[in-house]
């Protein structure tokens, strides 16, 4: 099972303990299936030669760092015991098609302290570039590990966003799983324009470490930036549905579809409405987009490392709109 997860960058968990889970559930059913699943996961990790693997990946002019799990806990634990406000956000496929025609999101992107690869279509994106992805850095593995290690450094959580009672439902199950886990407030994403200051100084009186907005892409990123010199705790990022996983109201896929980079078509079987754009449009676009950046990199640089950001104009009129 680690071997799975690790060519598709999903080992997020101990080897040991896939290995103990493994062997003490082991039956022919899921010996079949582990071997059905080992096929898919070596021809999504590619094998063949090894490709590079750089510290940071250019996405459309966007640096996406190219780091592990564990590392990424540890940057947000380490500054959030800081004082310097510090901005990460995730992107997936859908994020950089948005950020590819939104030129306010694409700003926030390349203002942000880090930006972190989401999702099976930035795996193969890299695959299309010639290069290789440590690991599938997304939001929704993270916060049970950050919420552990938030946990044992004594740091409080906000949770800011979803429909009224998710977030404090998804907090109330982190702190049964991590007791000495400190939530210093939850709140939905439903209020008006006028009420946005006094949510902003709630949350910085809050006495909140790190704070999780699930507002959606872009909108989220956005307000973080639009609010970032008020907001007290130093590390804010943008989490989509991550409350609503965790709140129990929507289920994720099974282990064995996100082994395969199957977790996308789960969510579109429970929300086709919703879904269908993103995932039957967005993700081949976004996979075409990559083809182009590859055959044409000289089109997409990333900004320079003088310490100066600016975001460059939109893609000229000759890629796909």
């Amino acid at each position: 099972p680690f071997g799975i997860r690790s060519r598709i960058g999903l080992a997020h968990e101990r080897e040991s303990a896939l290995d103990r889970d493994q062997v003490y559930g082991q039956t022919l059913k899921g010996d079949l299936g582990l071997a059905a699943r080992s096929v898919v996961s070596s021809a999504l990790g590619g094998g063949g030669a090894a490709r590079e693997m750089p510290p940071v990946i250019n996405f459309f002019g966007i640096p996406v760092v190219n780091t592990t799990m564990t590392e990424a806990v540890d940057w947000v634990i380490a500054n959030a015991q800081g004082t310097t406000r510090r901005l990460m956000a995730f992107v997936n496929p859908d994020c950089l098609n948005i950020a590819w025609k939104d030129a306010t999101y694409r700003g926030v992107l390349l203002d942000a302290d880090r930006v972190l690869p989401d999702g099976i279509g930035i795996h193969l994106g890299c695959r299309m570039l010639g290069l290789a992805l440590r690991a599938n850095v997304n939001g929704t593995d993270l916060f049970p590990l950050l919420c552990e290690a938030a946990a044992r450094a004594g740091l409080p959580i906000y949770l800011l966003g979803a429909r009224p009672g998710v977030a404090q439902a998804a907090a109330d199950n982190m702190v049964k799983r991590y007791p000495t886990l400190m939530i210093a407030g939850t709140r939905d994403g439903f209020f008006s324009a006028e009420e946005e200051s006094s949510v902003v100084h709630a949350i910085s009186q809050s006495g909140a470490r790190i704070l999780l907005v699930a507002f959606g892409v872009p909108r989220q990123e956005v307000w973080l930036h639009r609010w970032r010199e008020r907001l007290a705790p130093p590390v804010c990022m943008g989490v989509g549905g991550l409350f609503d996983f965790y709140s129990g109201r929507i289920p994720r896929a099974p282990v064995w579809m996100r082994e395969i980079g199957l977790e996308w078509l789960y969510r579109l079987i429970q929300e086709p409405g919703r879904m269908w754009r993103r995932y039957v449009i967005g993700n081949p676009l976004f996979l075409l987009r990559v083809r182009q950046q590859a055959q044409h990199p000289e089109r997409f640089t990333l900004p320079s490392a003088d310490g100066e950001r600016h975001a460059p104009p939109p893609p000229d009129n000759s890629h796909p709109s």
